[in-house]
């Protein structure tokens, strides 16, 4: 066999990571870290190597034009070592003499890779891509063959970098999964690191050279932080009885979109049940069946499109409903560009001050996804269209309970169960603070409702 020298000489952390990556492995590298080269050099050694026929391996970034910016000419520069290799610049291939190929693909148009087989991918920048780019294009077109693939990138809060990072640290017989900052990759000096701090927020240094997941870009209104915090709570009763019981419907309007009931007493949210394909009346009897075995007091339907006729279908079932515009004027108008970011805003304090959340992972993608700007003064929070962009499908849960915000909290009507209005303490109605008794405890009362069961 000959010998070709491709002049790549590995760095510590290459080294030991190469020697550790199984069949499914997760590479997280800060920026500037050397994962590009590393994963290009494991799709070139992997082609040489290969046995069999018609070997394939791909290396596949967020867009073609990001692919070809960022490994084309590493993977020219060493392939083209090889004596007999071919080289297409327009199709962005390099054929080995065995005939085994490496070629780049973009993941902004998924329906290019249905079809292909694969002996090994690449996957970078994972964080900016699809969900179901791994398990709709790759899983199936990797099996046949057994094939490899190396997923690379840096963290961008939650999303399928996280995933499956998670996952192979959980099933490590197939899978691994490393993390190296800044300070372990030896790319940089100290003096370089320190440079770097000053000149950036802590956030997008903890998330761009510290490779830390929970940080968030300065934009984003809930940080990863504060979600996970809020999971970890847990209340019992008293804690919470004495605020008004309510639930938050956001209808499905088209496509991938979930109707979702969503209900909150005080401090605590859930449980919760999402319907889909659901014609307006079946969703309406739904929310009915919702509020009976619940007991909300009162119920706020996102009113937009078809959410309209499900809150007409509640009246006439005399369920005591609140249509919600989202776009409509904000209560605090001073402060908010419109009711959909006041109620998203409100909600963020909420957490932030001690509200309990369900531990659902779809859930804590929902509100750490969304980023807010200003406009006229005003907190604005960006459109459902662009979070359906990175997220592959619409906030839904999270819109949901942020429709529970829609007015201020109110004192539960009948809290001990006997038949009349009470206010515990004689609070007034002004001075009601949802918040109040913040005590947490390892258990709920028996008998008491389950903010983690999600069958409504």
């Amino acid at each position: 066999m000959e010998t070709v020298n491709l002049g790549f000489t590995p760095r510590d952390w290459q080294s030991e990571t190469y020697r550790r990556l199984r069949r499914f492995s997760v590479l997280v590298v800060h920026r500037r870290g050397g994962k590009t080269v590393q994963a290009v050099m494991k799709l070139i050694d992997s082609a040489l190597k290969f046995l069999g026929e018609r070997g394939q391996f791909a290396y596949i970034a967020p867009e073609l034009k990001q692919a070809k910016g960022v490994a084309w000419d590493y993977v020219k520069h060493y392939a083209a070592k090889v004596p007999g290799t071919s080289i297409n610049e327009a199709e962005l291939w390099v054929k080995f003499p065995n005939g085994a190929k490496v070629r780049l693909f973009g993941a902004d148009n998924p329906n290019a890779l249905r079809g292909y087989y694969f002996d090994g991918v690449v996957v970078d920048e994972v964080a900016q891509m699809k969900r179901e780019m791994w398990g709709e294009i790759l899983i199936p077109a990797l099996s046949d063959r057994k094939g490899w693939a190396l997923f690379i990138g840096t963290p961008k809060g939650e999303n399928l970098l996280n995933e499956l990072y998670v996952y192979a640290q959980q099933h490590t017989d197939e899978w691994f999964a490393r993390s190296y900052t800044v300070y372990e990759t030896g790319i940089f000096t100290a003096e370089e690191i320190e440079k770097l701090r000053s000149q950036m927020s802590d956030s997008q240094f903890r998330q761009e050279y510290m490779c830390d997941f929970s940080a968030s870009s300065d934009n984003v209104l809930i940080t990863l932080d504060e979600v996970e915090a809020a999971m970890r709570r847990n209340y019992v009763g008293p804690e919470y009885c004495h605020a008004q019981k309510r639930l938050g419907v956001d209808v499905a309007r088209f496509g991938n979109d979930a109707t979702v009931i969503y209900c909150r007493q005080g401090l605590r949210a859930g449980p919760f049940t999402t319907l889909e394909k659901k014609d307006t009346q079946e969703v309406a009897d739904r929310v009915a069946v919702a509020v009976m075995k619940t007991k909300a007091e009162l119920t706020f339907v996102d009113q937009t499109g078809v959410g309209a006729g499900v809150a007409d279908a509640l009246r006439r079932l005399r369920v005591r409903t609140i249509g919600i515009d989202s776009s409509e004027k904000a209560t605090e108008y001073d402060r908010y560009y419109n009711k959909r970011a006041e109620m998203w805003c409100k909600m963020a304090e909420w957490i932030k001050n001690g509200g309990e959340l369900p531990d659902d992972p779809i859930l804590r993608q929902d509100l750490t996804a969304v980023q807010y700007s200003f406009k006229d003064a005003r907190i604005l929070i960006e459109p459902k269209e662009d979070i359906r962009k990175r997220l592959g499908r619409s906030p839904d849960r999270a819109d949901a309970l942020a429709l529970t915000f829609a007015m201020v909290d109110m004192p539960a009507e009948d809290p001990l169960g006997l038949g009349g209005r009470m206010v515990q303490d004689d609070r007034k109605l002004s001075d009601f603070n949802p918040l109040a008794g913040a005590t947490r405890s390892s258990e709920h009362e028996a008998g008491d409702w389950d903010p983690h069961n999600t069958n409504l």
